[in-house]
C-alpha cells in the first residue's frame, strides 16, 4: 500500500470505529458511471461537509489491493446488485490537494504529484516501465496489470483558491488526464474529485468540462449524501438522549428538491459529542472571513449587497441568479456573484425552484450576526443605530418612538417592494429590530393553542434583556393588537421563561396612512 497509489482502507476502517452514518450508498451511484460516458463526477461541498469521508469510503471499496467485505457487508452499497461488481477491482490514485500542497512549493506541485506517483507504481509494480509522460507511465501500469484506475481527488480546487499562480499549470495537468476520449477511456474506470466549487470556468466553457458537476445549487441524485438527513440525525440524537427540535434549529436548513432536510454533519456530530448546541463552525476552517465577502465594494452601479445582506439576516429571502458565477473566489461582477460563492462556501442555502437565498440556521445566522457589531461599513451604520435606538424605545415604553421607528423603515430600501400588505409590515418590523438578532433568538407565529403570535424575540443566555412579544395588525389599531396577544395568552406559552415581558402591539391604518403602537410590561415568575 502507498500513500497515492493505493492506500488501502485503513482511513474507512477508523472512520467506522466511531459513530458512523452510513453513506455507503454513495458508491453505487459511482458504480453506476464506472466505465460510461458518465464516468467522471465532480462533487462540490463547503468544509466539514464530508467530503473526504466520502473519497475514504471509495477508496477502501475499489482499491484491489485489499479485502473490504468485512467493512462493508451489512452497509447500504452491500445490498445493491453492483457490489460484488466492483468491489475491491481497481488501482486508486488518491490525491490530498491540501496536504500536498503542505509539503510542496507551489511551483513544484505537478512535478512533485508525478513523480509520488511514478515512484510508488516502479516500487510496487517492478515490471510496469516509466514512460516518457506521465499518462504514458499510467497506460503502461493499466496495460501491464490488466486492471483500471479509479482516480479520487480530494479538495481539488485548493490549488485554485489558495496558490492561484500555479492554476494555468494545474488545470493544464487535470485537462491532459481528462480532456483526451481517448486517454482517459483507457486509463480510467472513474474519477472522482471533490472541492468546495464547482469546476473553474474558462471563458464560456469549464477547463475540465466533461465532469458531471454535483453543487449546493444543485446537487442531484448526490442530494441525501450532501450532509445528514433528518430521519439519521433523529436516530444519532434519540441514542444520546438529545433533543432533535435543538438540532434541527441549529443545524438544519439545506433544503434541496430531492431531500427535504440536510444537516451540516461536521457540527450535528461535535454537538452530540459535546453535549452542546453551540456554533462548531468558527472552530474550523470552513468558513473563510465573512465579513470580507459580503464588506466588498462590487464595481457595478446597480451593486446593492450590504442592503441584501442586511434583508437575509432580517430572514427575508433574496432572488439570485448564479449562472454568471465564475467558480473562483476573485472574479466578483455582481452581487449575485458574492451570494453565489455564499451558497457554495454553506453561508446560505438555495433554493432551485425559486432561484431564491436565506440563511439555513442559527449556527450560520451567528456568523452573520457578526456584521451587527461590525461598523466599518458606514453604507449600513445608520440602519443598525436606528435599530438600537428603537429597541431602547421599546424597552422604555416610548409609544409613538417605535410607531414612528416603523414607519421610517418602511419607507427605506429595505421595506419590501410589496408596501400595501399585512407581509410587508411583518418584515418592517423585523428590519427595525435586526440589532436584536445578536442578542435574542426570534421565533416567528409562535403557537399559544389559540393564534400566532407574529414575532417572539426570546433573551439569549447572556443577557439580561426581557421578552418581546410583537403583534401586528394591518387596518386595525395597536390597542386590538394588544388584546389578541392577551386573549390568546401567548406570554403563558413562554412556560419556561422567568421574567420580564413586554407586549408590543402595531397597527397601521390604510385610510391615513398612520403606524400606532401599545406597549405594556408583565412579570411572569
Amino acid at each position: 500500500m502507498g500513500m497515492y497509489l493505493n492506500p488501502g482502507n485503513m482511513a474507512f476502517a477508523i472512520a467506522l470505529n466511531g459513530d458512523y452514518i452510513d453513506k455507503t450508498g454513495m458508491v453505487a451511484l459511482i458504480n453506476q458511471t464506472i466505465d460510461t460516458p458518465r464516468q467522471l463526477t465532480c462533487i462540490s461541498r463547503p468544509r466539514r461537509f464530508g467530503k473526504s469521508y466520502a473519497a475514504k469510503t471509495l477508496c477502501a471499496y475499489y482499491d484491489h489491493t485489499c479485502d473490504s467485505h468485512s467493512l462493508f457487508d451489512g452497509l447500504e452499497i452491500s445490498r445493491d446488485d453492483s457490489y460484488e461488481k466492483y468491489i475491491n477491482k481497481y488501482h486508486i490514485i488518491y490525491l490530498d490537494m491540501s496536504n500536498i500542497l503542505e509539503k510542496v512549493k507551489p511551483e513544484k506541485l505537478i512535478t512533485f504529484i508525478k513523480e509520488s506517483v511514478e515512484t510508488e507504481i516502479c516500487l510496487c509494480y517492478p515490471d510496469v516501465k516509466k514512460g516518457s509522460s506521465f499518462d504514458q507511465t499510467l497506460m503502461n501500469m493499466v496495460e501491464t496489470t490488466c486492471r483500471k484506475i479509479i482516480m479520487l481527488i480530494d479538495e481539488w480546487d485548493a490549488p485554485l483558491r489558495e496558490c492561484p499562480e500555479v492554476s494555468s499549470d494545474y488545470l493544464r495537468f487535470l485537462r491532459m488526464l481528462f480532456k483526451s476520449s481517448n486517454t482517459t477511456a483507457k486509463l480510467f474506470a472513474a474519477a472522482y474529485i471533490t472541492g468546495i466549487l464547482p469546476i473553474k470556468k474558462d471563458g464560456s466553457q469549464s477547463a475540465i468540462s466533461d465532469f458531471r458537476e454535483y453543487s449546493m445549487l444543485a446537487p442531484g441524485r448526490f442530494a441525501k449524501y450532501t450532509g445528514f438527513t433528518e430521519a439519521e440525525v433523529k436516530k444519532l440524537y434519540n441514542r444520546y438522549d438529545m433533543d432533535f427540535e435543538t438540532a434541527k434549529h441549529w443545524y438544519d436548513g439545506y433544503n434541496f428538491s430531492q431531500c427535504d432536510s440536510i444537516y451540516n454533519p461536521y457540527s450535528v456530530m461535535m454537538a452530540m459529542e459535546n453535549g452542546v448546541f453551540d456554533s462548531y463552525w468558527k472552530q474550523t476552517s470552513a468558513a473563510e472571513n465573512l465579513l470580507t465577502y459580503i464588506g466588498m465594494n462590487i464595481q457595478n452601479p446597480l451593486s446593492s449587497l450590504q442592503e441584501k445582506i442586511l434583508k437575509l439576516i432580517a430572514d427575508e429571502q433574496i432572488e439570485i441568479d448564479p449562472s454568471g458565477f465564475d467558480n473562483d473566489f476573485t472574479t466578483f461582477r455582481s452581487d449575485d456573484d458574492v451570494l453565489t460563492l455564499l451558497v457554495h462556501l454553506g453561508y446560505l442555502a438555495y433554493n432551485s425552484n425559486e432561484k431564491r437565498v436565506r440563511i439555513p440556521n442559527e449556527e450560520v445566522r451567528m456568523e452573520f450576526d457578526k456584521l451587527l457589531r461590525d461598523r466599518s461599513h458606514a453604507k449600513l451604520t445608520s440602519l443598525i443605530m436606528r435599530s438600537e435606538q428603537l429597541l431602547a424605545d421599546t424597552l422604555a415604553g416610548n409609544e409613538n418612538a417605535v410607531a414612528q421607528a416603523i414607519k421610517n423603515v418602511r419607507q427605506t430600501n429595505y421595506a419590501p417592494q410589496y408596501y400595501n400588505n399585512e407581509q410587508s409590515l411583518r418584515y418592517a418590523v423585523k428590519f427595525a429590530y435586526i440589532i436584536c438578532v445578536d442578542r435574542y433568538m426570534k421565533v416567528e407565529e409562535l403557537p399559544s393553542g389559540k393564534g400566532l403570535a407574529d414575532v417572539v424575540y426570546l433573551p439569549k443566555n447572556n443577557t439580561a434583556l426581557p421578552a418581546l412579544v410583537i403583534e401586528l395588525k394591518w387596518d386595525e389599531t395597536a390597542d386590538t393588537a394588544i388584546n389578541q396577544i392577551k386573549s390568546n395568552n401567548y406570554p403563558a406559552i413562554l412556560s419556561d421563561y422567568i421574567g420580564e415581558i413586554i407586549l408590543v402591539g402595531i397597527g397601521y391604518d390604510m385610510k391615513t396612512k398612520q403606524h400606532s403602537c401599545m406597549i405594556e410590561k408583565i412579570q411572569k415568575e
